[in-house]
């Protein structure tokens, strides 16, 4: 919980951090990520899927600066999980990060680009921490909302959490 708004701590910047400190503190041999995030209607995403990451990336990290594009994006591969993804029935694909709930036109244009098969607000900034530690990671994520679907996030999100 934040302690001066109490409320959860959600985003990129909590999640780095507690990433961080557990990899110092524990020195794990994988991390995964388990979480909600919004689906998507255009790769047939619907409320309670779950996925498995095949890699993250951001997209509000817009930095139009040579080679800053890249380092904005993140593109961070998750550990196959070919078999559990197999046995378990999950669906697999692209996490896209932001800081936000909502999404602007800009969002959904970089998404796109991102080939994202879900959207959530920390596994792509997880994904980095485990990278720079050189810990294999992957997310688990199971739909709570349908991004392009046409109903306000908030709403379908606490309906399905």
């Amino acid at each position: 919980k934040d302690a001066r708004f109490k409320v959860d701590s959600v985003g990129t910047t909590p999640g780095a951090i507690a990433a961080f400190y557990a990899i110092h503190e524990t020195k794990p041999d994988l991390i995964i990520n388990a979480g909600t995030a919004g689906g998507f209607n255009r790769v047939g995403g619907a409320i309670g899927d779950a996925y498995i990451s095949t890699a993250c990336a951001h997209h509000d990290r817009r930095i139009p600066i040579p080679g800053f594009t890249e380092y904005g994006i993140g593109n961070h591969e998750s550990v196959s999980c070919k078999n559990l993804i197999q046995t378990l029935g999950f669906k697999s694909g692209m996490v896209t990060t932001a800081n936000s709930l909502d999404h602007t036109d800009m969002d959904d244009k970089l998404m796109l680009e991102n080939d994202a098969s879900v959207k959530d607000m920390e596994a792509a900034a997880l994904a980095y921490v485990a990278e720079l530690a050189a810990v294999p990671f992957f997310a688990v994520k199971v739909v709570t909302d349908i991004v392009d679907g046409g109903r306000p996030t908030q709403e379908e999100f606490f309906e399905n959490l």
